[in-house]
């Protein structure tokens, strides 16, 4: 008899989630992803992202992907400015030409990157998960099963959260939820811009 493939099952089709399909994709692993937006462009994905040499490109070289993350990245995007209160220059970072070290790419322009190297039909829209439960209480192996907010629901070999912090796969491994630490990020668009896409 021929040894059964375990199914994978990601929630969430952000970078984190994609990648990690496609590195399993390459391994001949069966994954679907899940994603509860309604397709690929439901919602502006936000701002840039850099990606560092030590982390981020790490895993788009194992994807087999670097080659076209650094055709559509911006090496420009790698120039910092510290100010002081006042807007007085304190220090200045101009990156040497081609510096590989984090260039910036649009979350979007990632994303499209990542679902164009999957096999077709890898991401399943619109479906939002509800909860993952499985195995009995005190089983060590055995499926999970997914539910989902409309939809029948599936099961999976192994089930990997990539859905954020408000993460819905977490709460069938920990107890541990979100907390403010304080900190926060204001995103500046240009209306005209914005308006343009």
């Amino acid at each position: 008899m021929l040894p059964t493939i375990p199914s994978v099952a990601v929630i969430g089709a952000g970078p984190g989630g994609l990648t990690c399909a496609r590195i399993l994709q390459q391994h001949g692993v069966r994954v679907t992803v899940y994603e509860r937006d309604s397709g690929p462009d439901a919602r502006d994905q936000g701002g840039s992202l850099d990606l560092h040499e030590d982390d981020g490109q790490i895993a788009l070289r194992r994807a087999g992907l670097l080659t076209e993350f650094f055709a559509l990245a911006r090496f420009e995007g790698q120039e910092m400015r510290g100010l002081d209160p006042a807007g007085r220059l304190l220090t200045h970072h101009l990156p040497a030409a081609r510096d590989k070290d984090s260039p910036e790419i649009d979350r979007g322009q990632l994303r499209g990157l990542l679902l164009r190297s999957l096999e077709r039909g890898t991401v399943r829209w619109g479906h939002a998960l509800a909860s993952v439960s499985g195995p009995e209480s005190g089983s060590e192996g055995g499926r999970r099963r997914l539910t989902f907010t409309h939809g029948p629901a599936v099961e999976a070999d192994l089930v990997i959260g990539a859905d954020g912090a408000f993460s819905r796969v977490r709460p069938a491994l920990s107890a541990a939820t979100p907390r403010y630490t304080g900190a926060g990020v204001r995103r500046l668009v240009d209306i005209h811009d914005a308006h343009d896409h």
